[in-house]
């Protein structure tokens, strides 16, 4: 069983930068892919970024590309989610996940979530 936590959200002026962690305990986390998503109120939650368990190969949503990197260092048990040029549209709640897989998409395919840390972008 893997426990995700995540941390480093809070109030940011449009433009500025805010990262995440997401640490795991509880399991063999350095074996899964792990994902970033977010929900805005009233809004599904969406897809925002994944790492593969090696930290090689990663992906974005087209929303976020260029101003958003995930990494991870596994002996540390976490990952990270780098918000620069934040927009008032990158507001939510922000959500780790891990799955069993490589470069997972889906919600259905991740297997553990965090409770989330919310994101919030002042205009």
């Amino acid at each position: 069983q893997v426990q995700l936590v995540e941390s480093g959200g809070g109030l940011v002026q449009a433009g500025g930068s805010l990262r995440l962690s997401c640490a795991a305990s509880g399991g063999t986390f350095n074996s899964f892919g792990t994902g970033w998503f977010r929900q805005a109120p009233g809004q599904e939650r969406e897809f925002v970024a994944v790492i593969s368990w090696s930290g090689v190969m990663t992906d974005y949503a087209d929303s976020v590309k260029g101003r958003f990197t995930i990494s991870r260092d596994n002996a540390k048990n976490t990952v990270y989610l780098q918000m620069n040029s934040l927009k008032p549209e990158d507001t939510a709640v922000y959500y780790c996940a891990a799955g069993r897989g490589g470069i997972l998409y889906n919600i259905a395919d991740y297997n553990y979530w965090g409770q989330g840390t919310q994101v919030t972008v002042s205009s």
